[in-house]
């Protein structure tokens, strides 16, 4: 499974709102500085972002984005699943129910099961507020 820059921006995305989630909203011009991404690329990005409701953007000379909630209330599975899709290494393990016919007999299975719980164990498991604190660690850590 490799996640795309989709999912990636995504999360660098969200991760500097919640870094700069000071009450006024940021500039999606301000954000492709700061991360070194496209602006263009950015928007597209921050549109899906904004229809699920994860950001409110606020428009006008002073507008820009804010999340929608507090960081911990997202998890890094939600971003990564609302820009990816499915997180699921093996197509059988996608849907709600498998259909293969093979998995009954299919040894390969109960890896790509294993596997899969591992994945969302870990994108579950943490928040962006996780995140956040992560990139202070590594700030705090730079400036000694």
């Amino acid at each position: 499974m490799k996640i795309s820059t989709k999912g990636r921006y995504a999360l660098r995305l969200m991760l500097d709102l919640a870094l700069n989630n000071t009450g006024e909203p940021v500039r999606i011009k301000d954000i492709a500085s700061r991360q070194e991404i496209s602006d263009k690329y950015l928007e597209q990005i921050i549109s899906v972002l904004n229809k699920a409701g994860y950001v409110r953007s606020l428009r006008g000379p002073q507008g820009g984005y804010k999340l929608a909630r507090d960081p911990k209330e997202y998890t890094v599975g939600m971003i990564l699943r609302l820009t990816e899709g499915s997180l699921a290494p093996v197509a059988c393990l996608e849907d709600e129910e498998n259909l293969c016919a093979r998995q009954d007999e299919c040894a390969t299975l109960i890896l790509w099961e294993k596997l899969y719980d591992a994945i969302k164990e870990v994108v579950d498991g943490y928040t962006l507020a996780d995140l956040v604190d992560w990139q202070m660690e590594k700030v705090d850590h730079y400036i000694i």
